[in-house]
């Protein structure tokens, strides 16, 4: 399995022959190494509606004749755009050919932001993903705040790779992602969710280098883990 990440919350698995990208905000992400019009993907998960993580979803989807799988409300609005999906909801889980899905909580909003006619449409409840595959699970916390069912979490899990949001204002800042990383227990530990706007700035190096029970990884867009 290769593991890589590219810029805000954007993480690719390569897997039993597939490439499965999560939130793909590529196109307008000044801290991306990947061009949607290149990309070649098999699954895209999607952790919750806003556009920063939705990104290029539909134009890769449809290019590729990708799966979207995804919250159920946002999975319908996006099956309206015609594009595949699989909805899923908080708790649940599903084992697909490319590997096993199952979606946890999230502390976030959910919801597509129309500027032209001042709407904001809902796209239910933001999530976390656990995938599963090649006997190793990957923890995407998608966009949260801390919360402490997170200990939950990695009691029944053996995570080897936890992406963890550390830009704070929206998410979790760092001192709450270290908590979540000790609660965790993943043996990787990756932040995400930062730099991208000057609010979120925050230094990647220092979070990784106060990690005391997993190993940090700070990636740089375009570099892999192979578990």
């Amino acid at each position: 399995m290769k593991i890589s990440y590219h810029g805000h919350s954007v993480v690719k698995i390569v897997s039993n022959g597939k490439t499965i990208i999560v939130d793909p905000f590529i196109t307008g992400n000044s801290l991306t190494d990947l061009k949607a019009s290149e990309e070649k993907v098999d699954v895209i998960l999607l952790t919750h509606g806003h556009g920063d993580h939705v990104g290029d979803t539909v134009e890769l989807a449809k290019r590729n004749s990708s799966i979207v799988v995804a919250p159920n409300e946002l999975a319908v609005y996006l099956s309206w755009q015609g594009v595949n999906t699989h909805p899923m909801h908080i708790g649940g889980a599903h084992q697909f050919d490319f590997g096993k899905v199952k979606y946890t909580h999230a502390f976030h909003g959910s919801s597509f932001v129309k500027e032209d006619t001042k709407e904001i449409i809902y796209t239910g409840m933001p999530g976390g993903i656990l995938f599963t595959a090649e006997g190793k699970t990957i923890y995407h916390a998608g966009d949260t705040g801390l919360f402490s069912d997170m200990k939950l979490i990695g009691e029944l899990n053996d995570i080897d790779v936890a992406f963890l949001p550390i830009g704070d204002n929206f998410t979790m800042g760092p001192d709450d992602a270290l908590i979540a990383a000790e609660w965790l227990k993943a043996k990787i530990v990756v932040p995400i969710h930062y730099n991208t706007f000057p609010i979120i700035e925050q230094d990647p190096y220092v979070f990784v280098s106060k990690l005391t029970s997993s190993d940090g990884k700070a990636l740089v867009p375009g570099e892999v883990i192979e578990l």
